[in-house]
């Protein structure tokens, strides 16, 4: 089974994937009212790091993914799947949501890990669009291992310039 056959089955059965990203803002939202003003304290942040990281990976996913379709593909935004691109997005947005109404971010475990992931994905997927759009690799005769060693330079300055700007 290729990716593309994996999201158009997503895509056809679409109630797996809507039970999974309506059941976890829904239980996001359960602990607030539950464990109101005790999302610091250790079985709640437990709780709401394993949704964030439920939610979170998927979501990141469909945002690189509607990202590669948009500017590498030349896909039409009209031609979005809603289930597999949009919905875990929305999910993501709306569950992070809820969870920073009663804890901050800083009490959840793992929560800096998840943050890491965002700026390499992000990172990289500058990195591959100026490659595409620069057309560089036309133009240079380097080795396949300078230019990988180039890329992860480049990404590592990428990444340390980020989290300087944001500490």
């Amino acid at each position: 089974m290729t990716l593309s056959e994996f999201f158009t089955y997503l895509g056809e059965h679409p109630f797996v994937l809507l039970a999974y990203f309506l059941i976890i803002p829904f239980t996001a939202l359960l602990a607030g009212f539950m464990g109101k003003g005790e999302g610091h304290l250790s079985p709640w942040k437990y709780l709401y790091a394993l949704l964030i990281f439920a939610v979170c990976i998927p979501g990141i996913f469909a945002v690189a993914y509607s990202v590669y379709r948009f500017f590498f593909e030349r896909g039409s935004i009209m031609n979005a799947d809603m289930f597999v691109q949009v919905l875990p997005i929305v999910s993501m947005l709306l569950t992070l949501g809820i969870i920073r109404r009663n804890v901050s971010f800083d009490y959840i475990p793992g929560f800096d890990r998840i943050t890491s992931l965002w700026i390499s994905i992000a990172a990289i997927i500058i990195l591959m669009y100026l490659a595409d759009r620069t057309h560089i690799f036309a133009f240079v005769r380097l080795p396949v291992y300078a230019l990988v060693l180039i890329v992860l330079g480049l990404l590592l300055v990428f990444r340390l310039a980020i989290k300087r700007t944001v500490a």
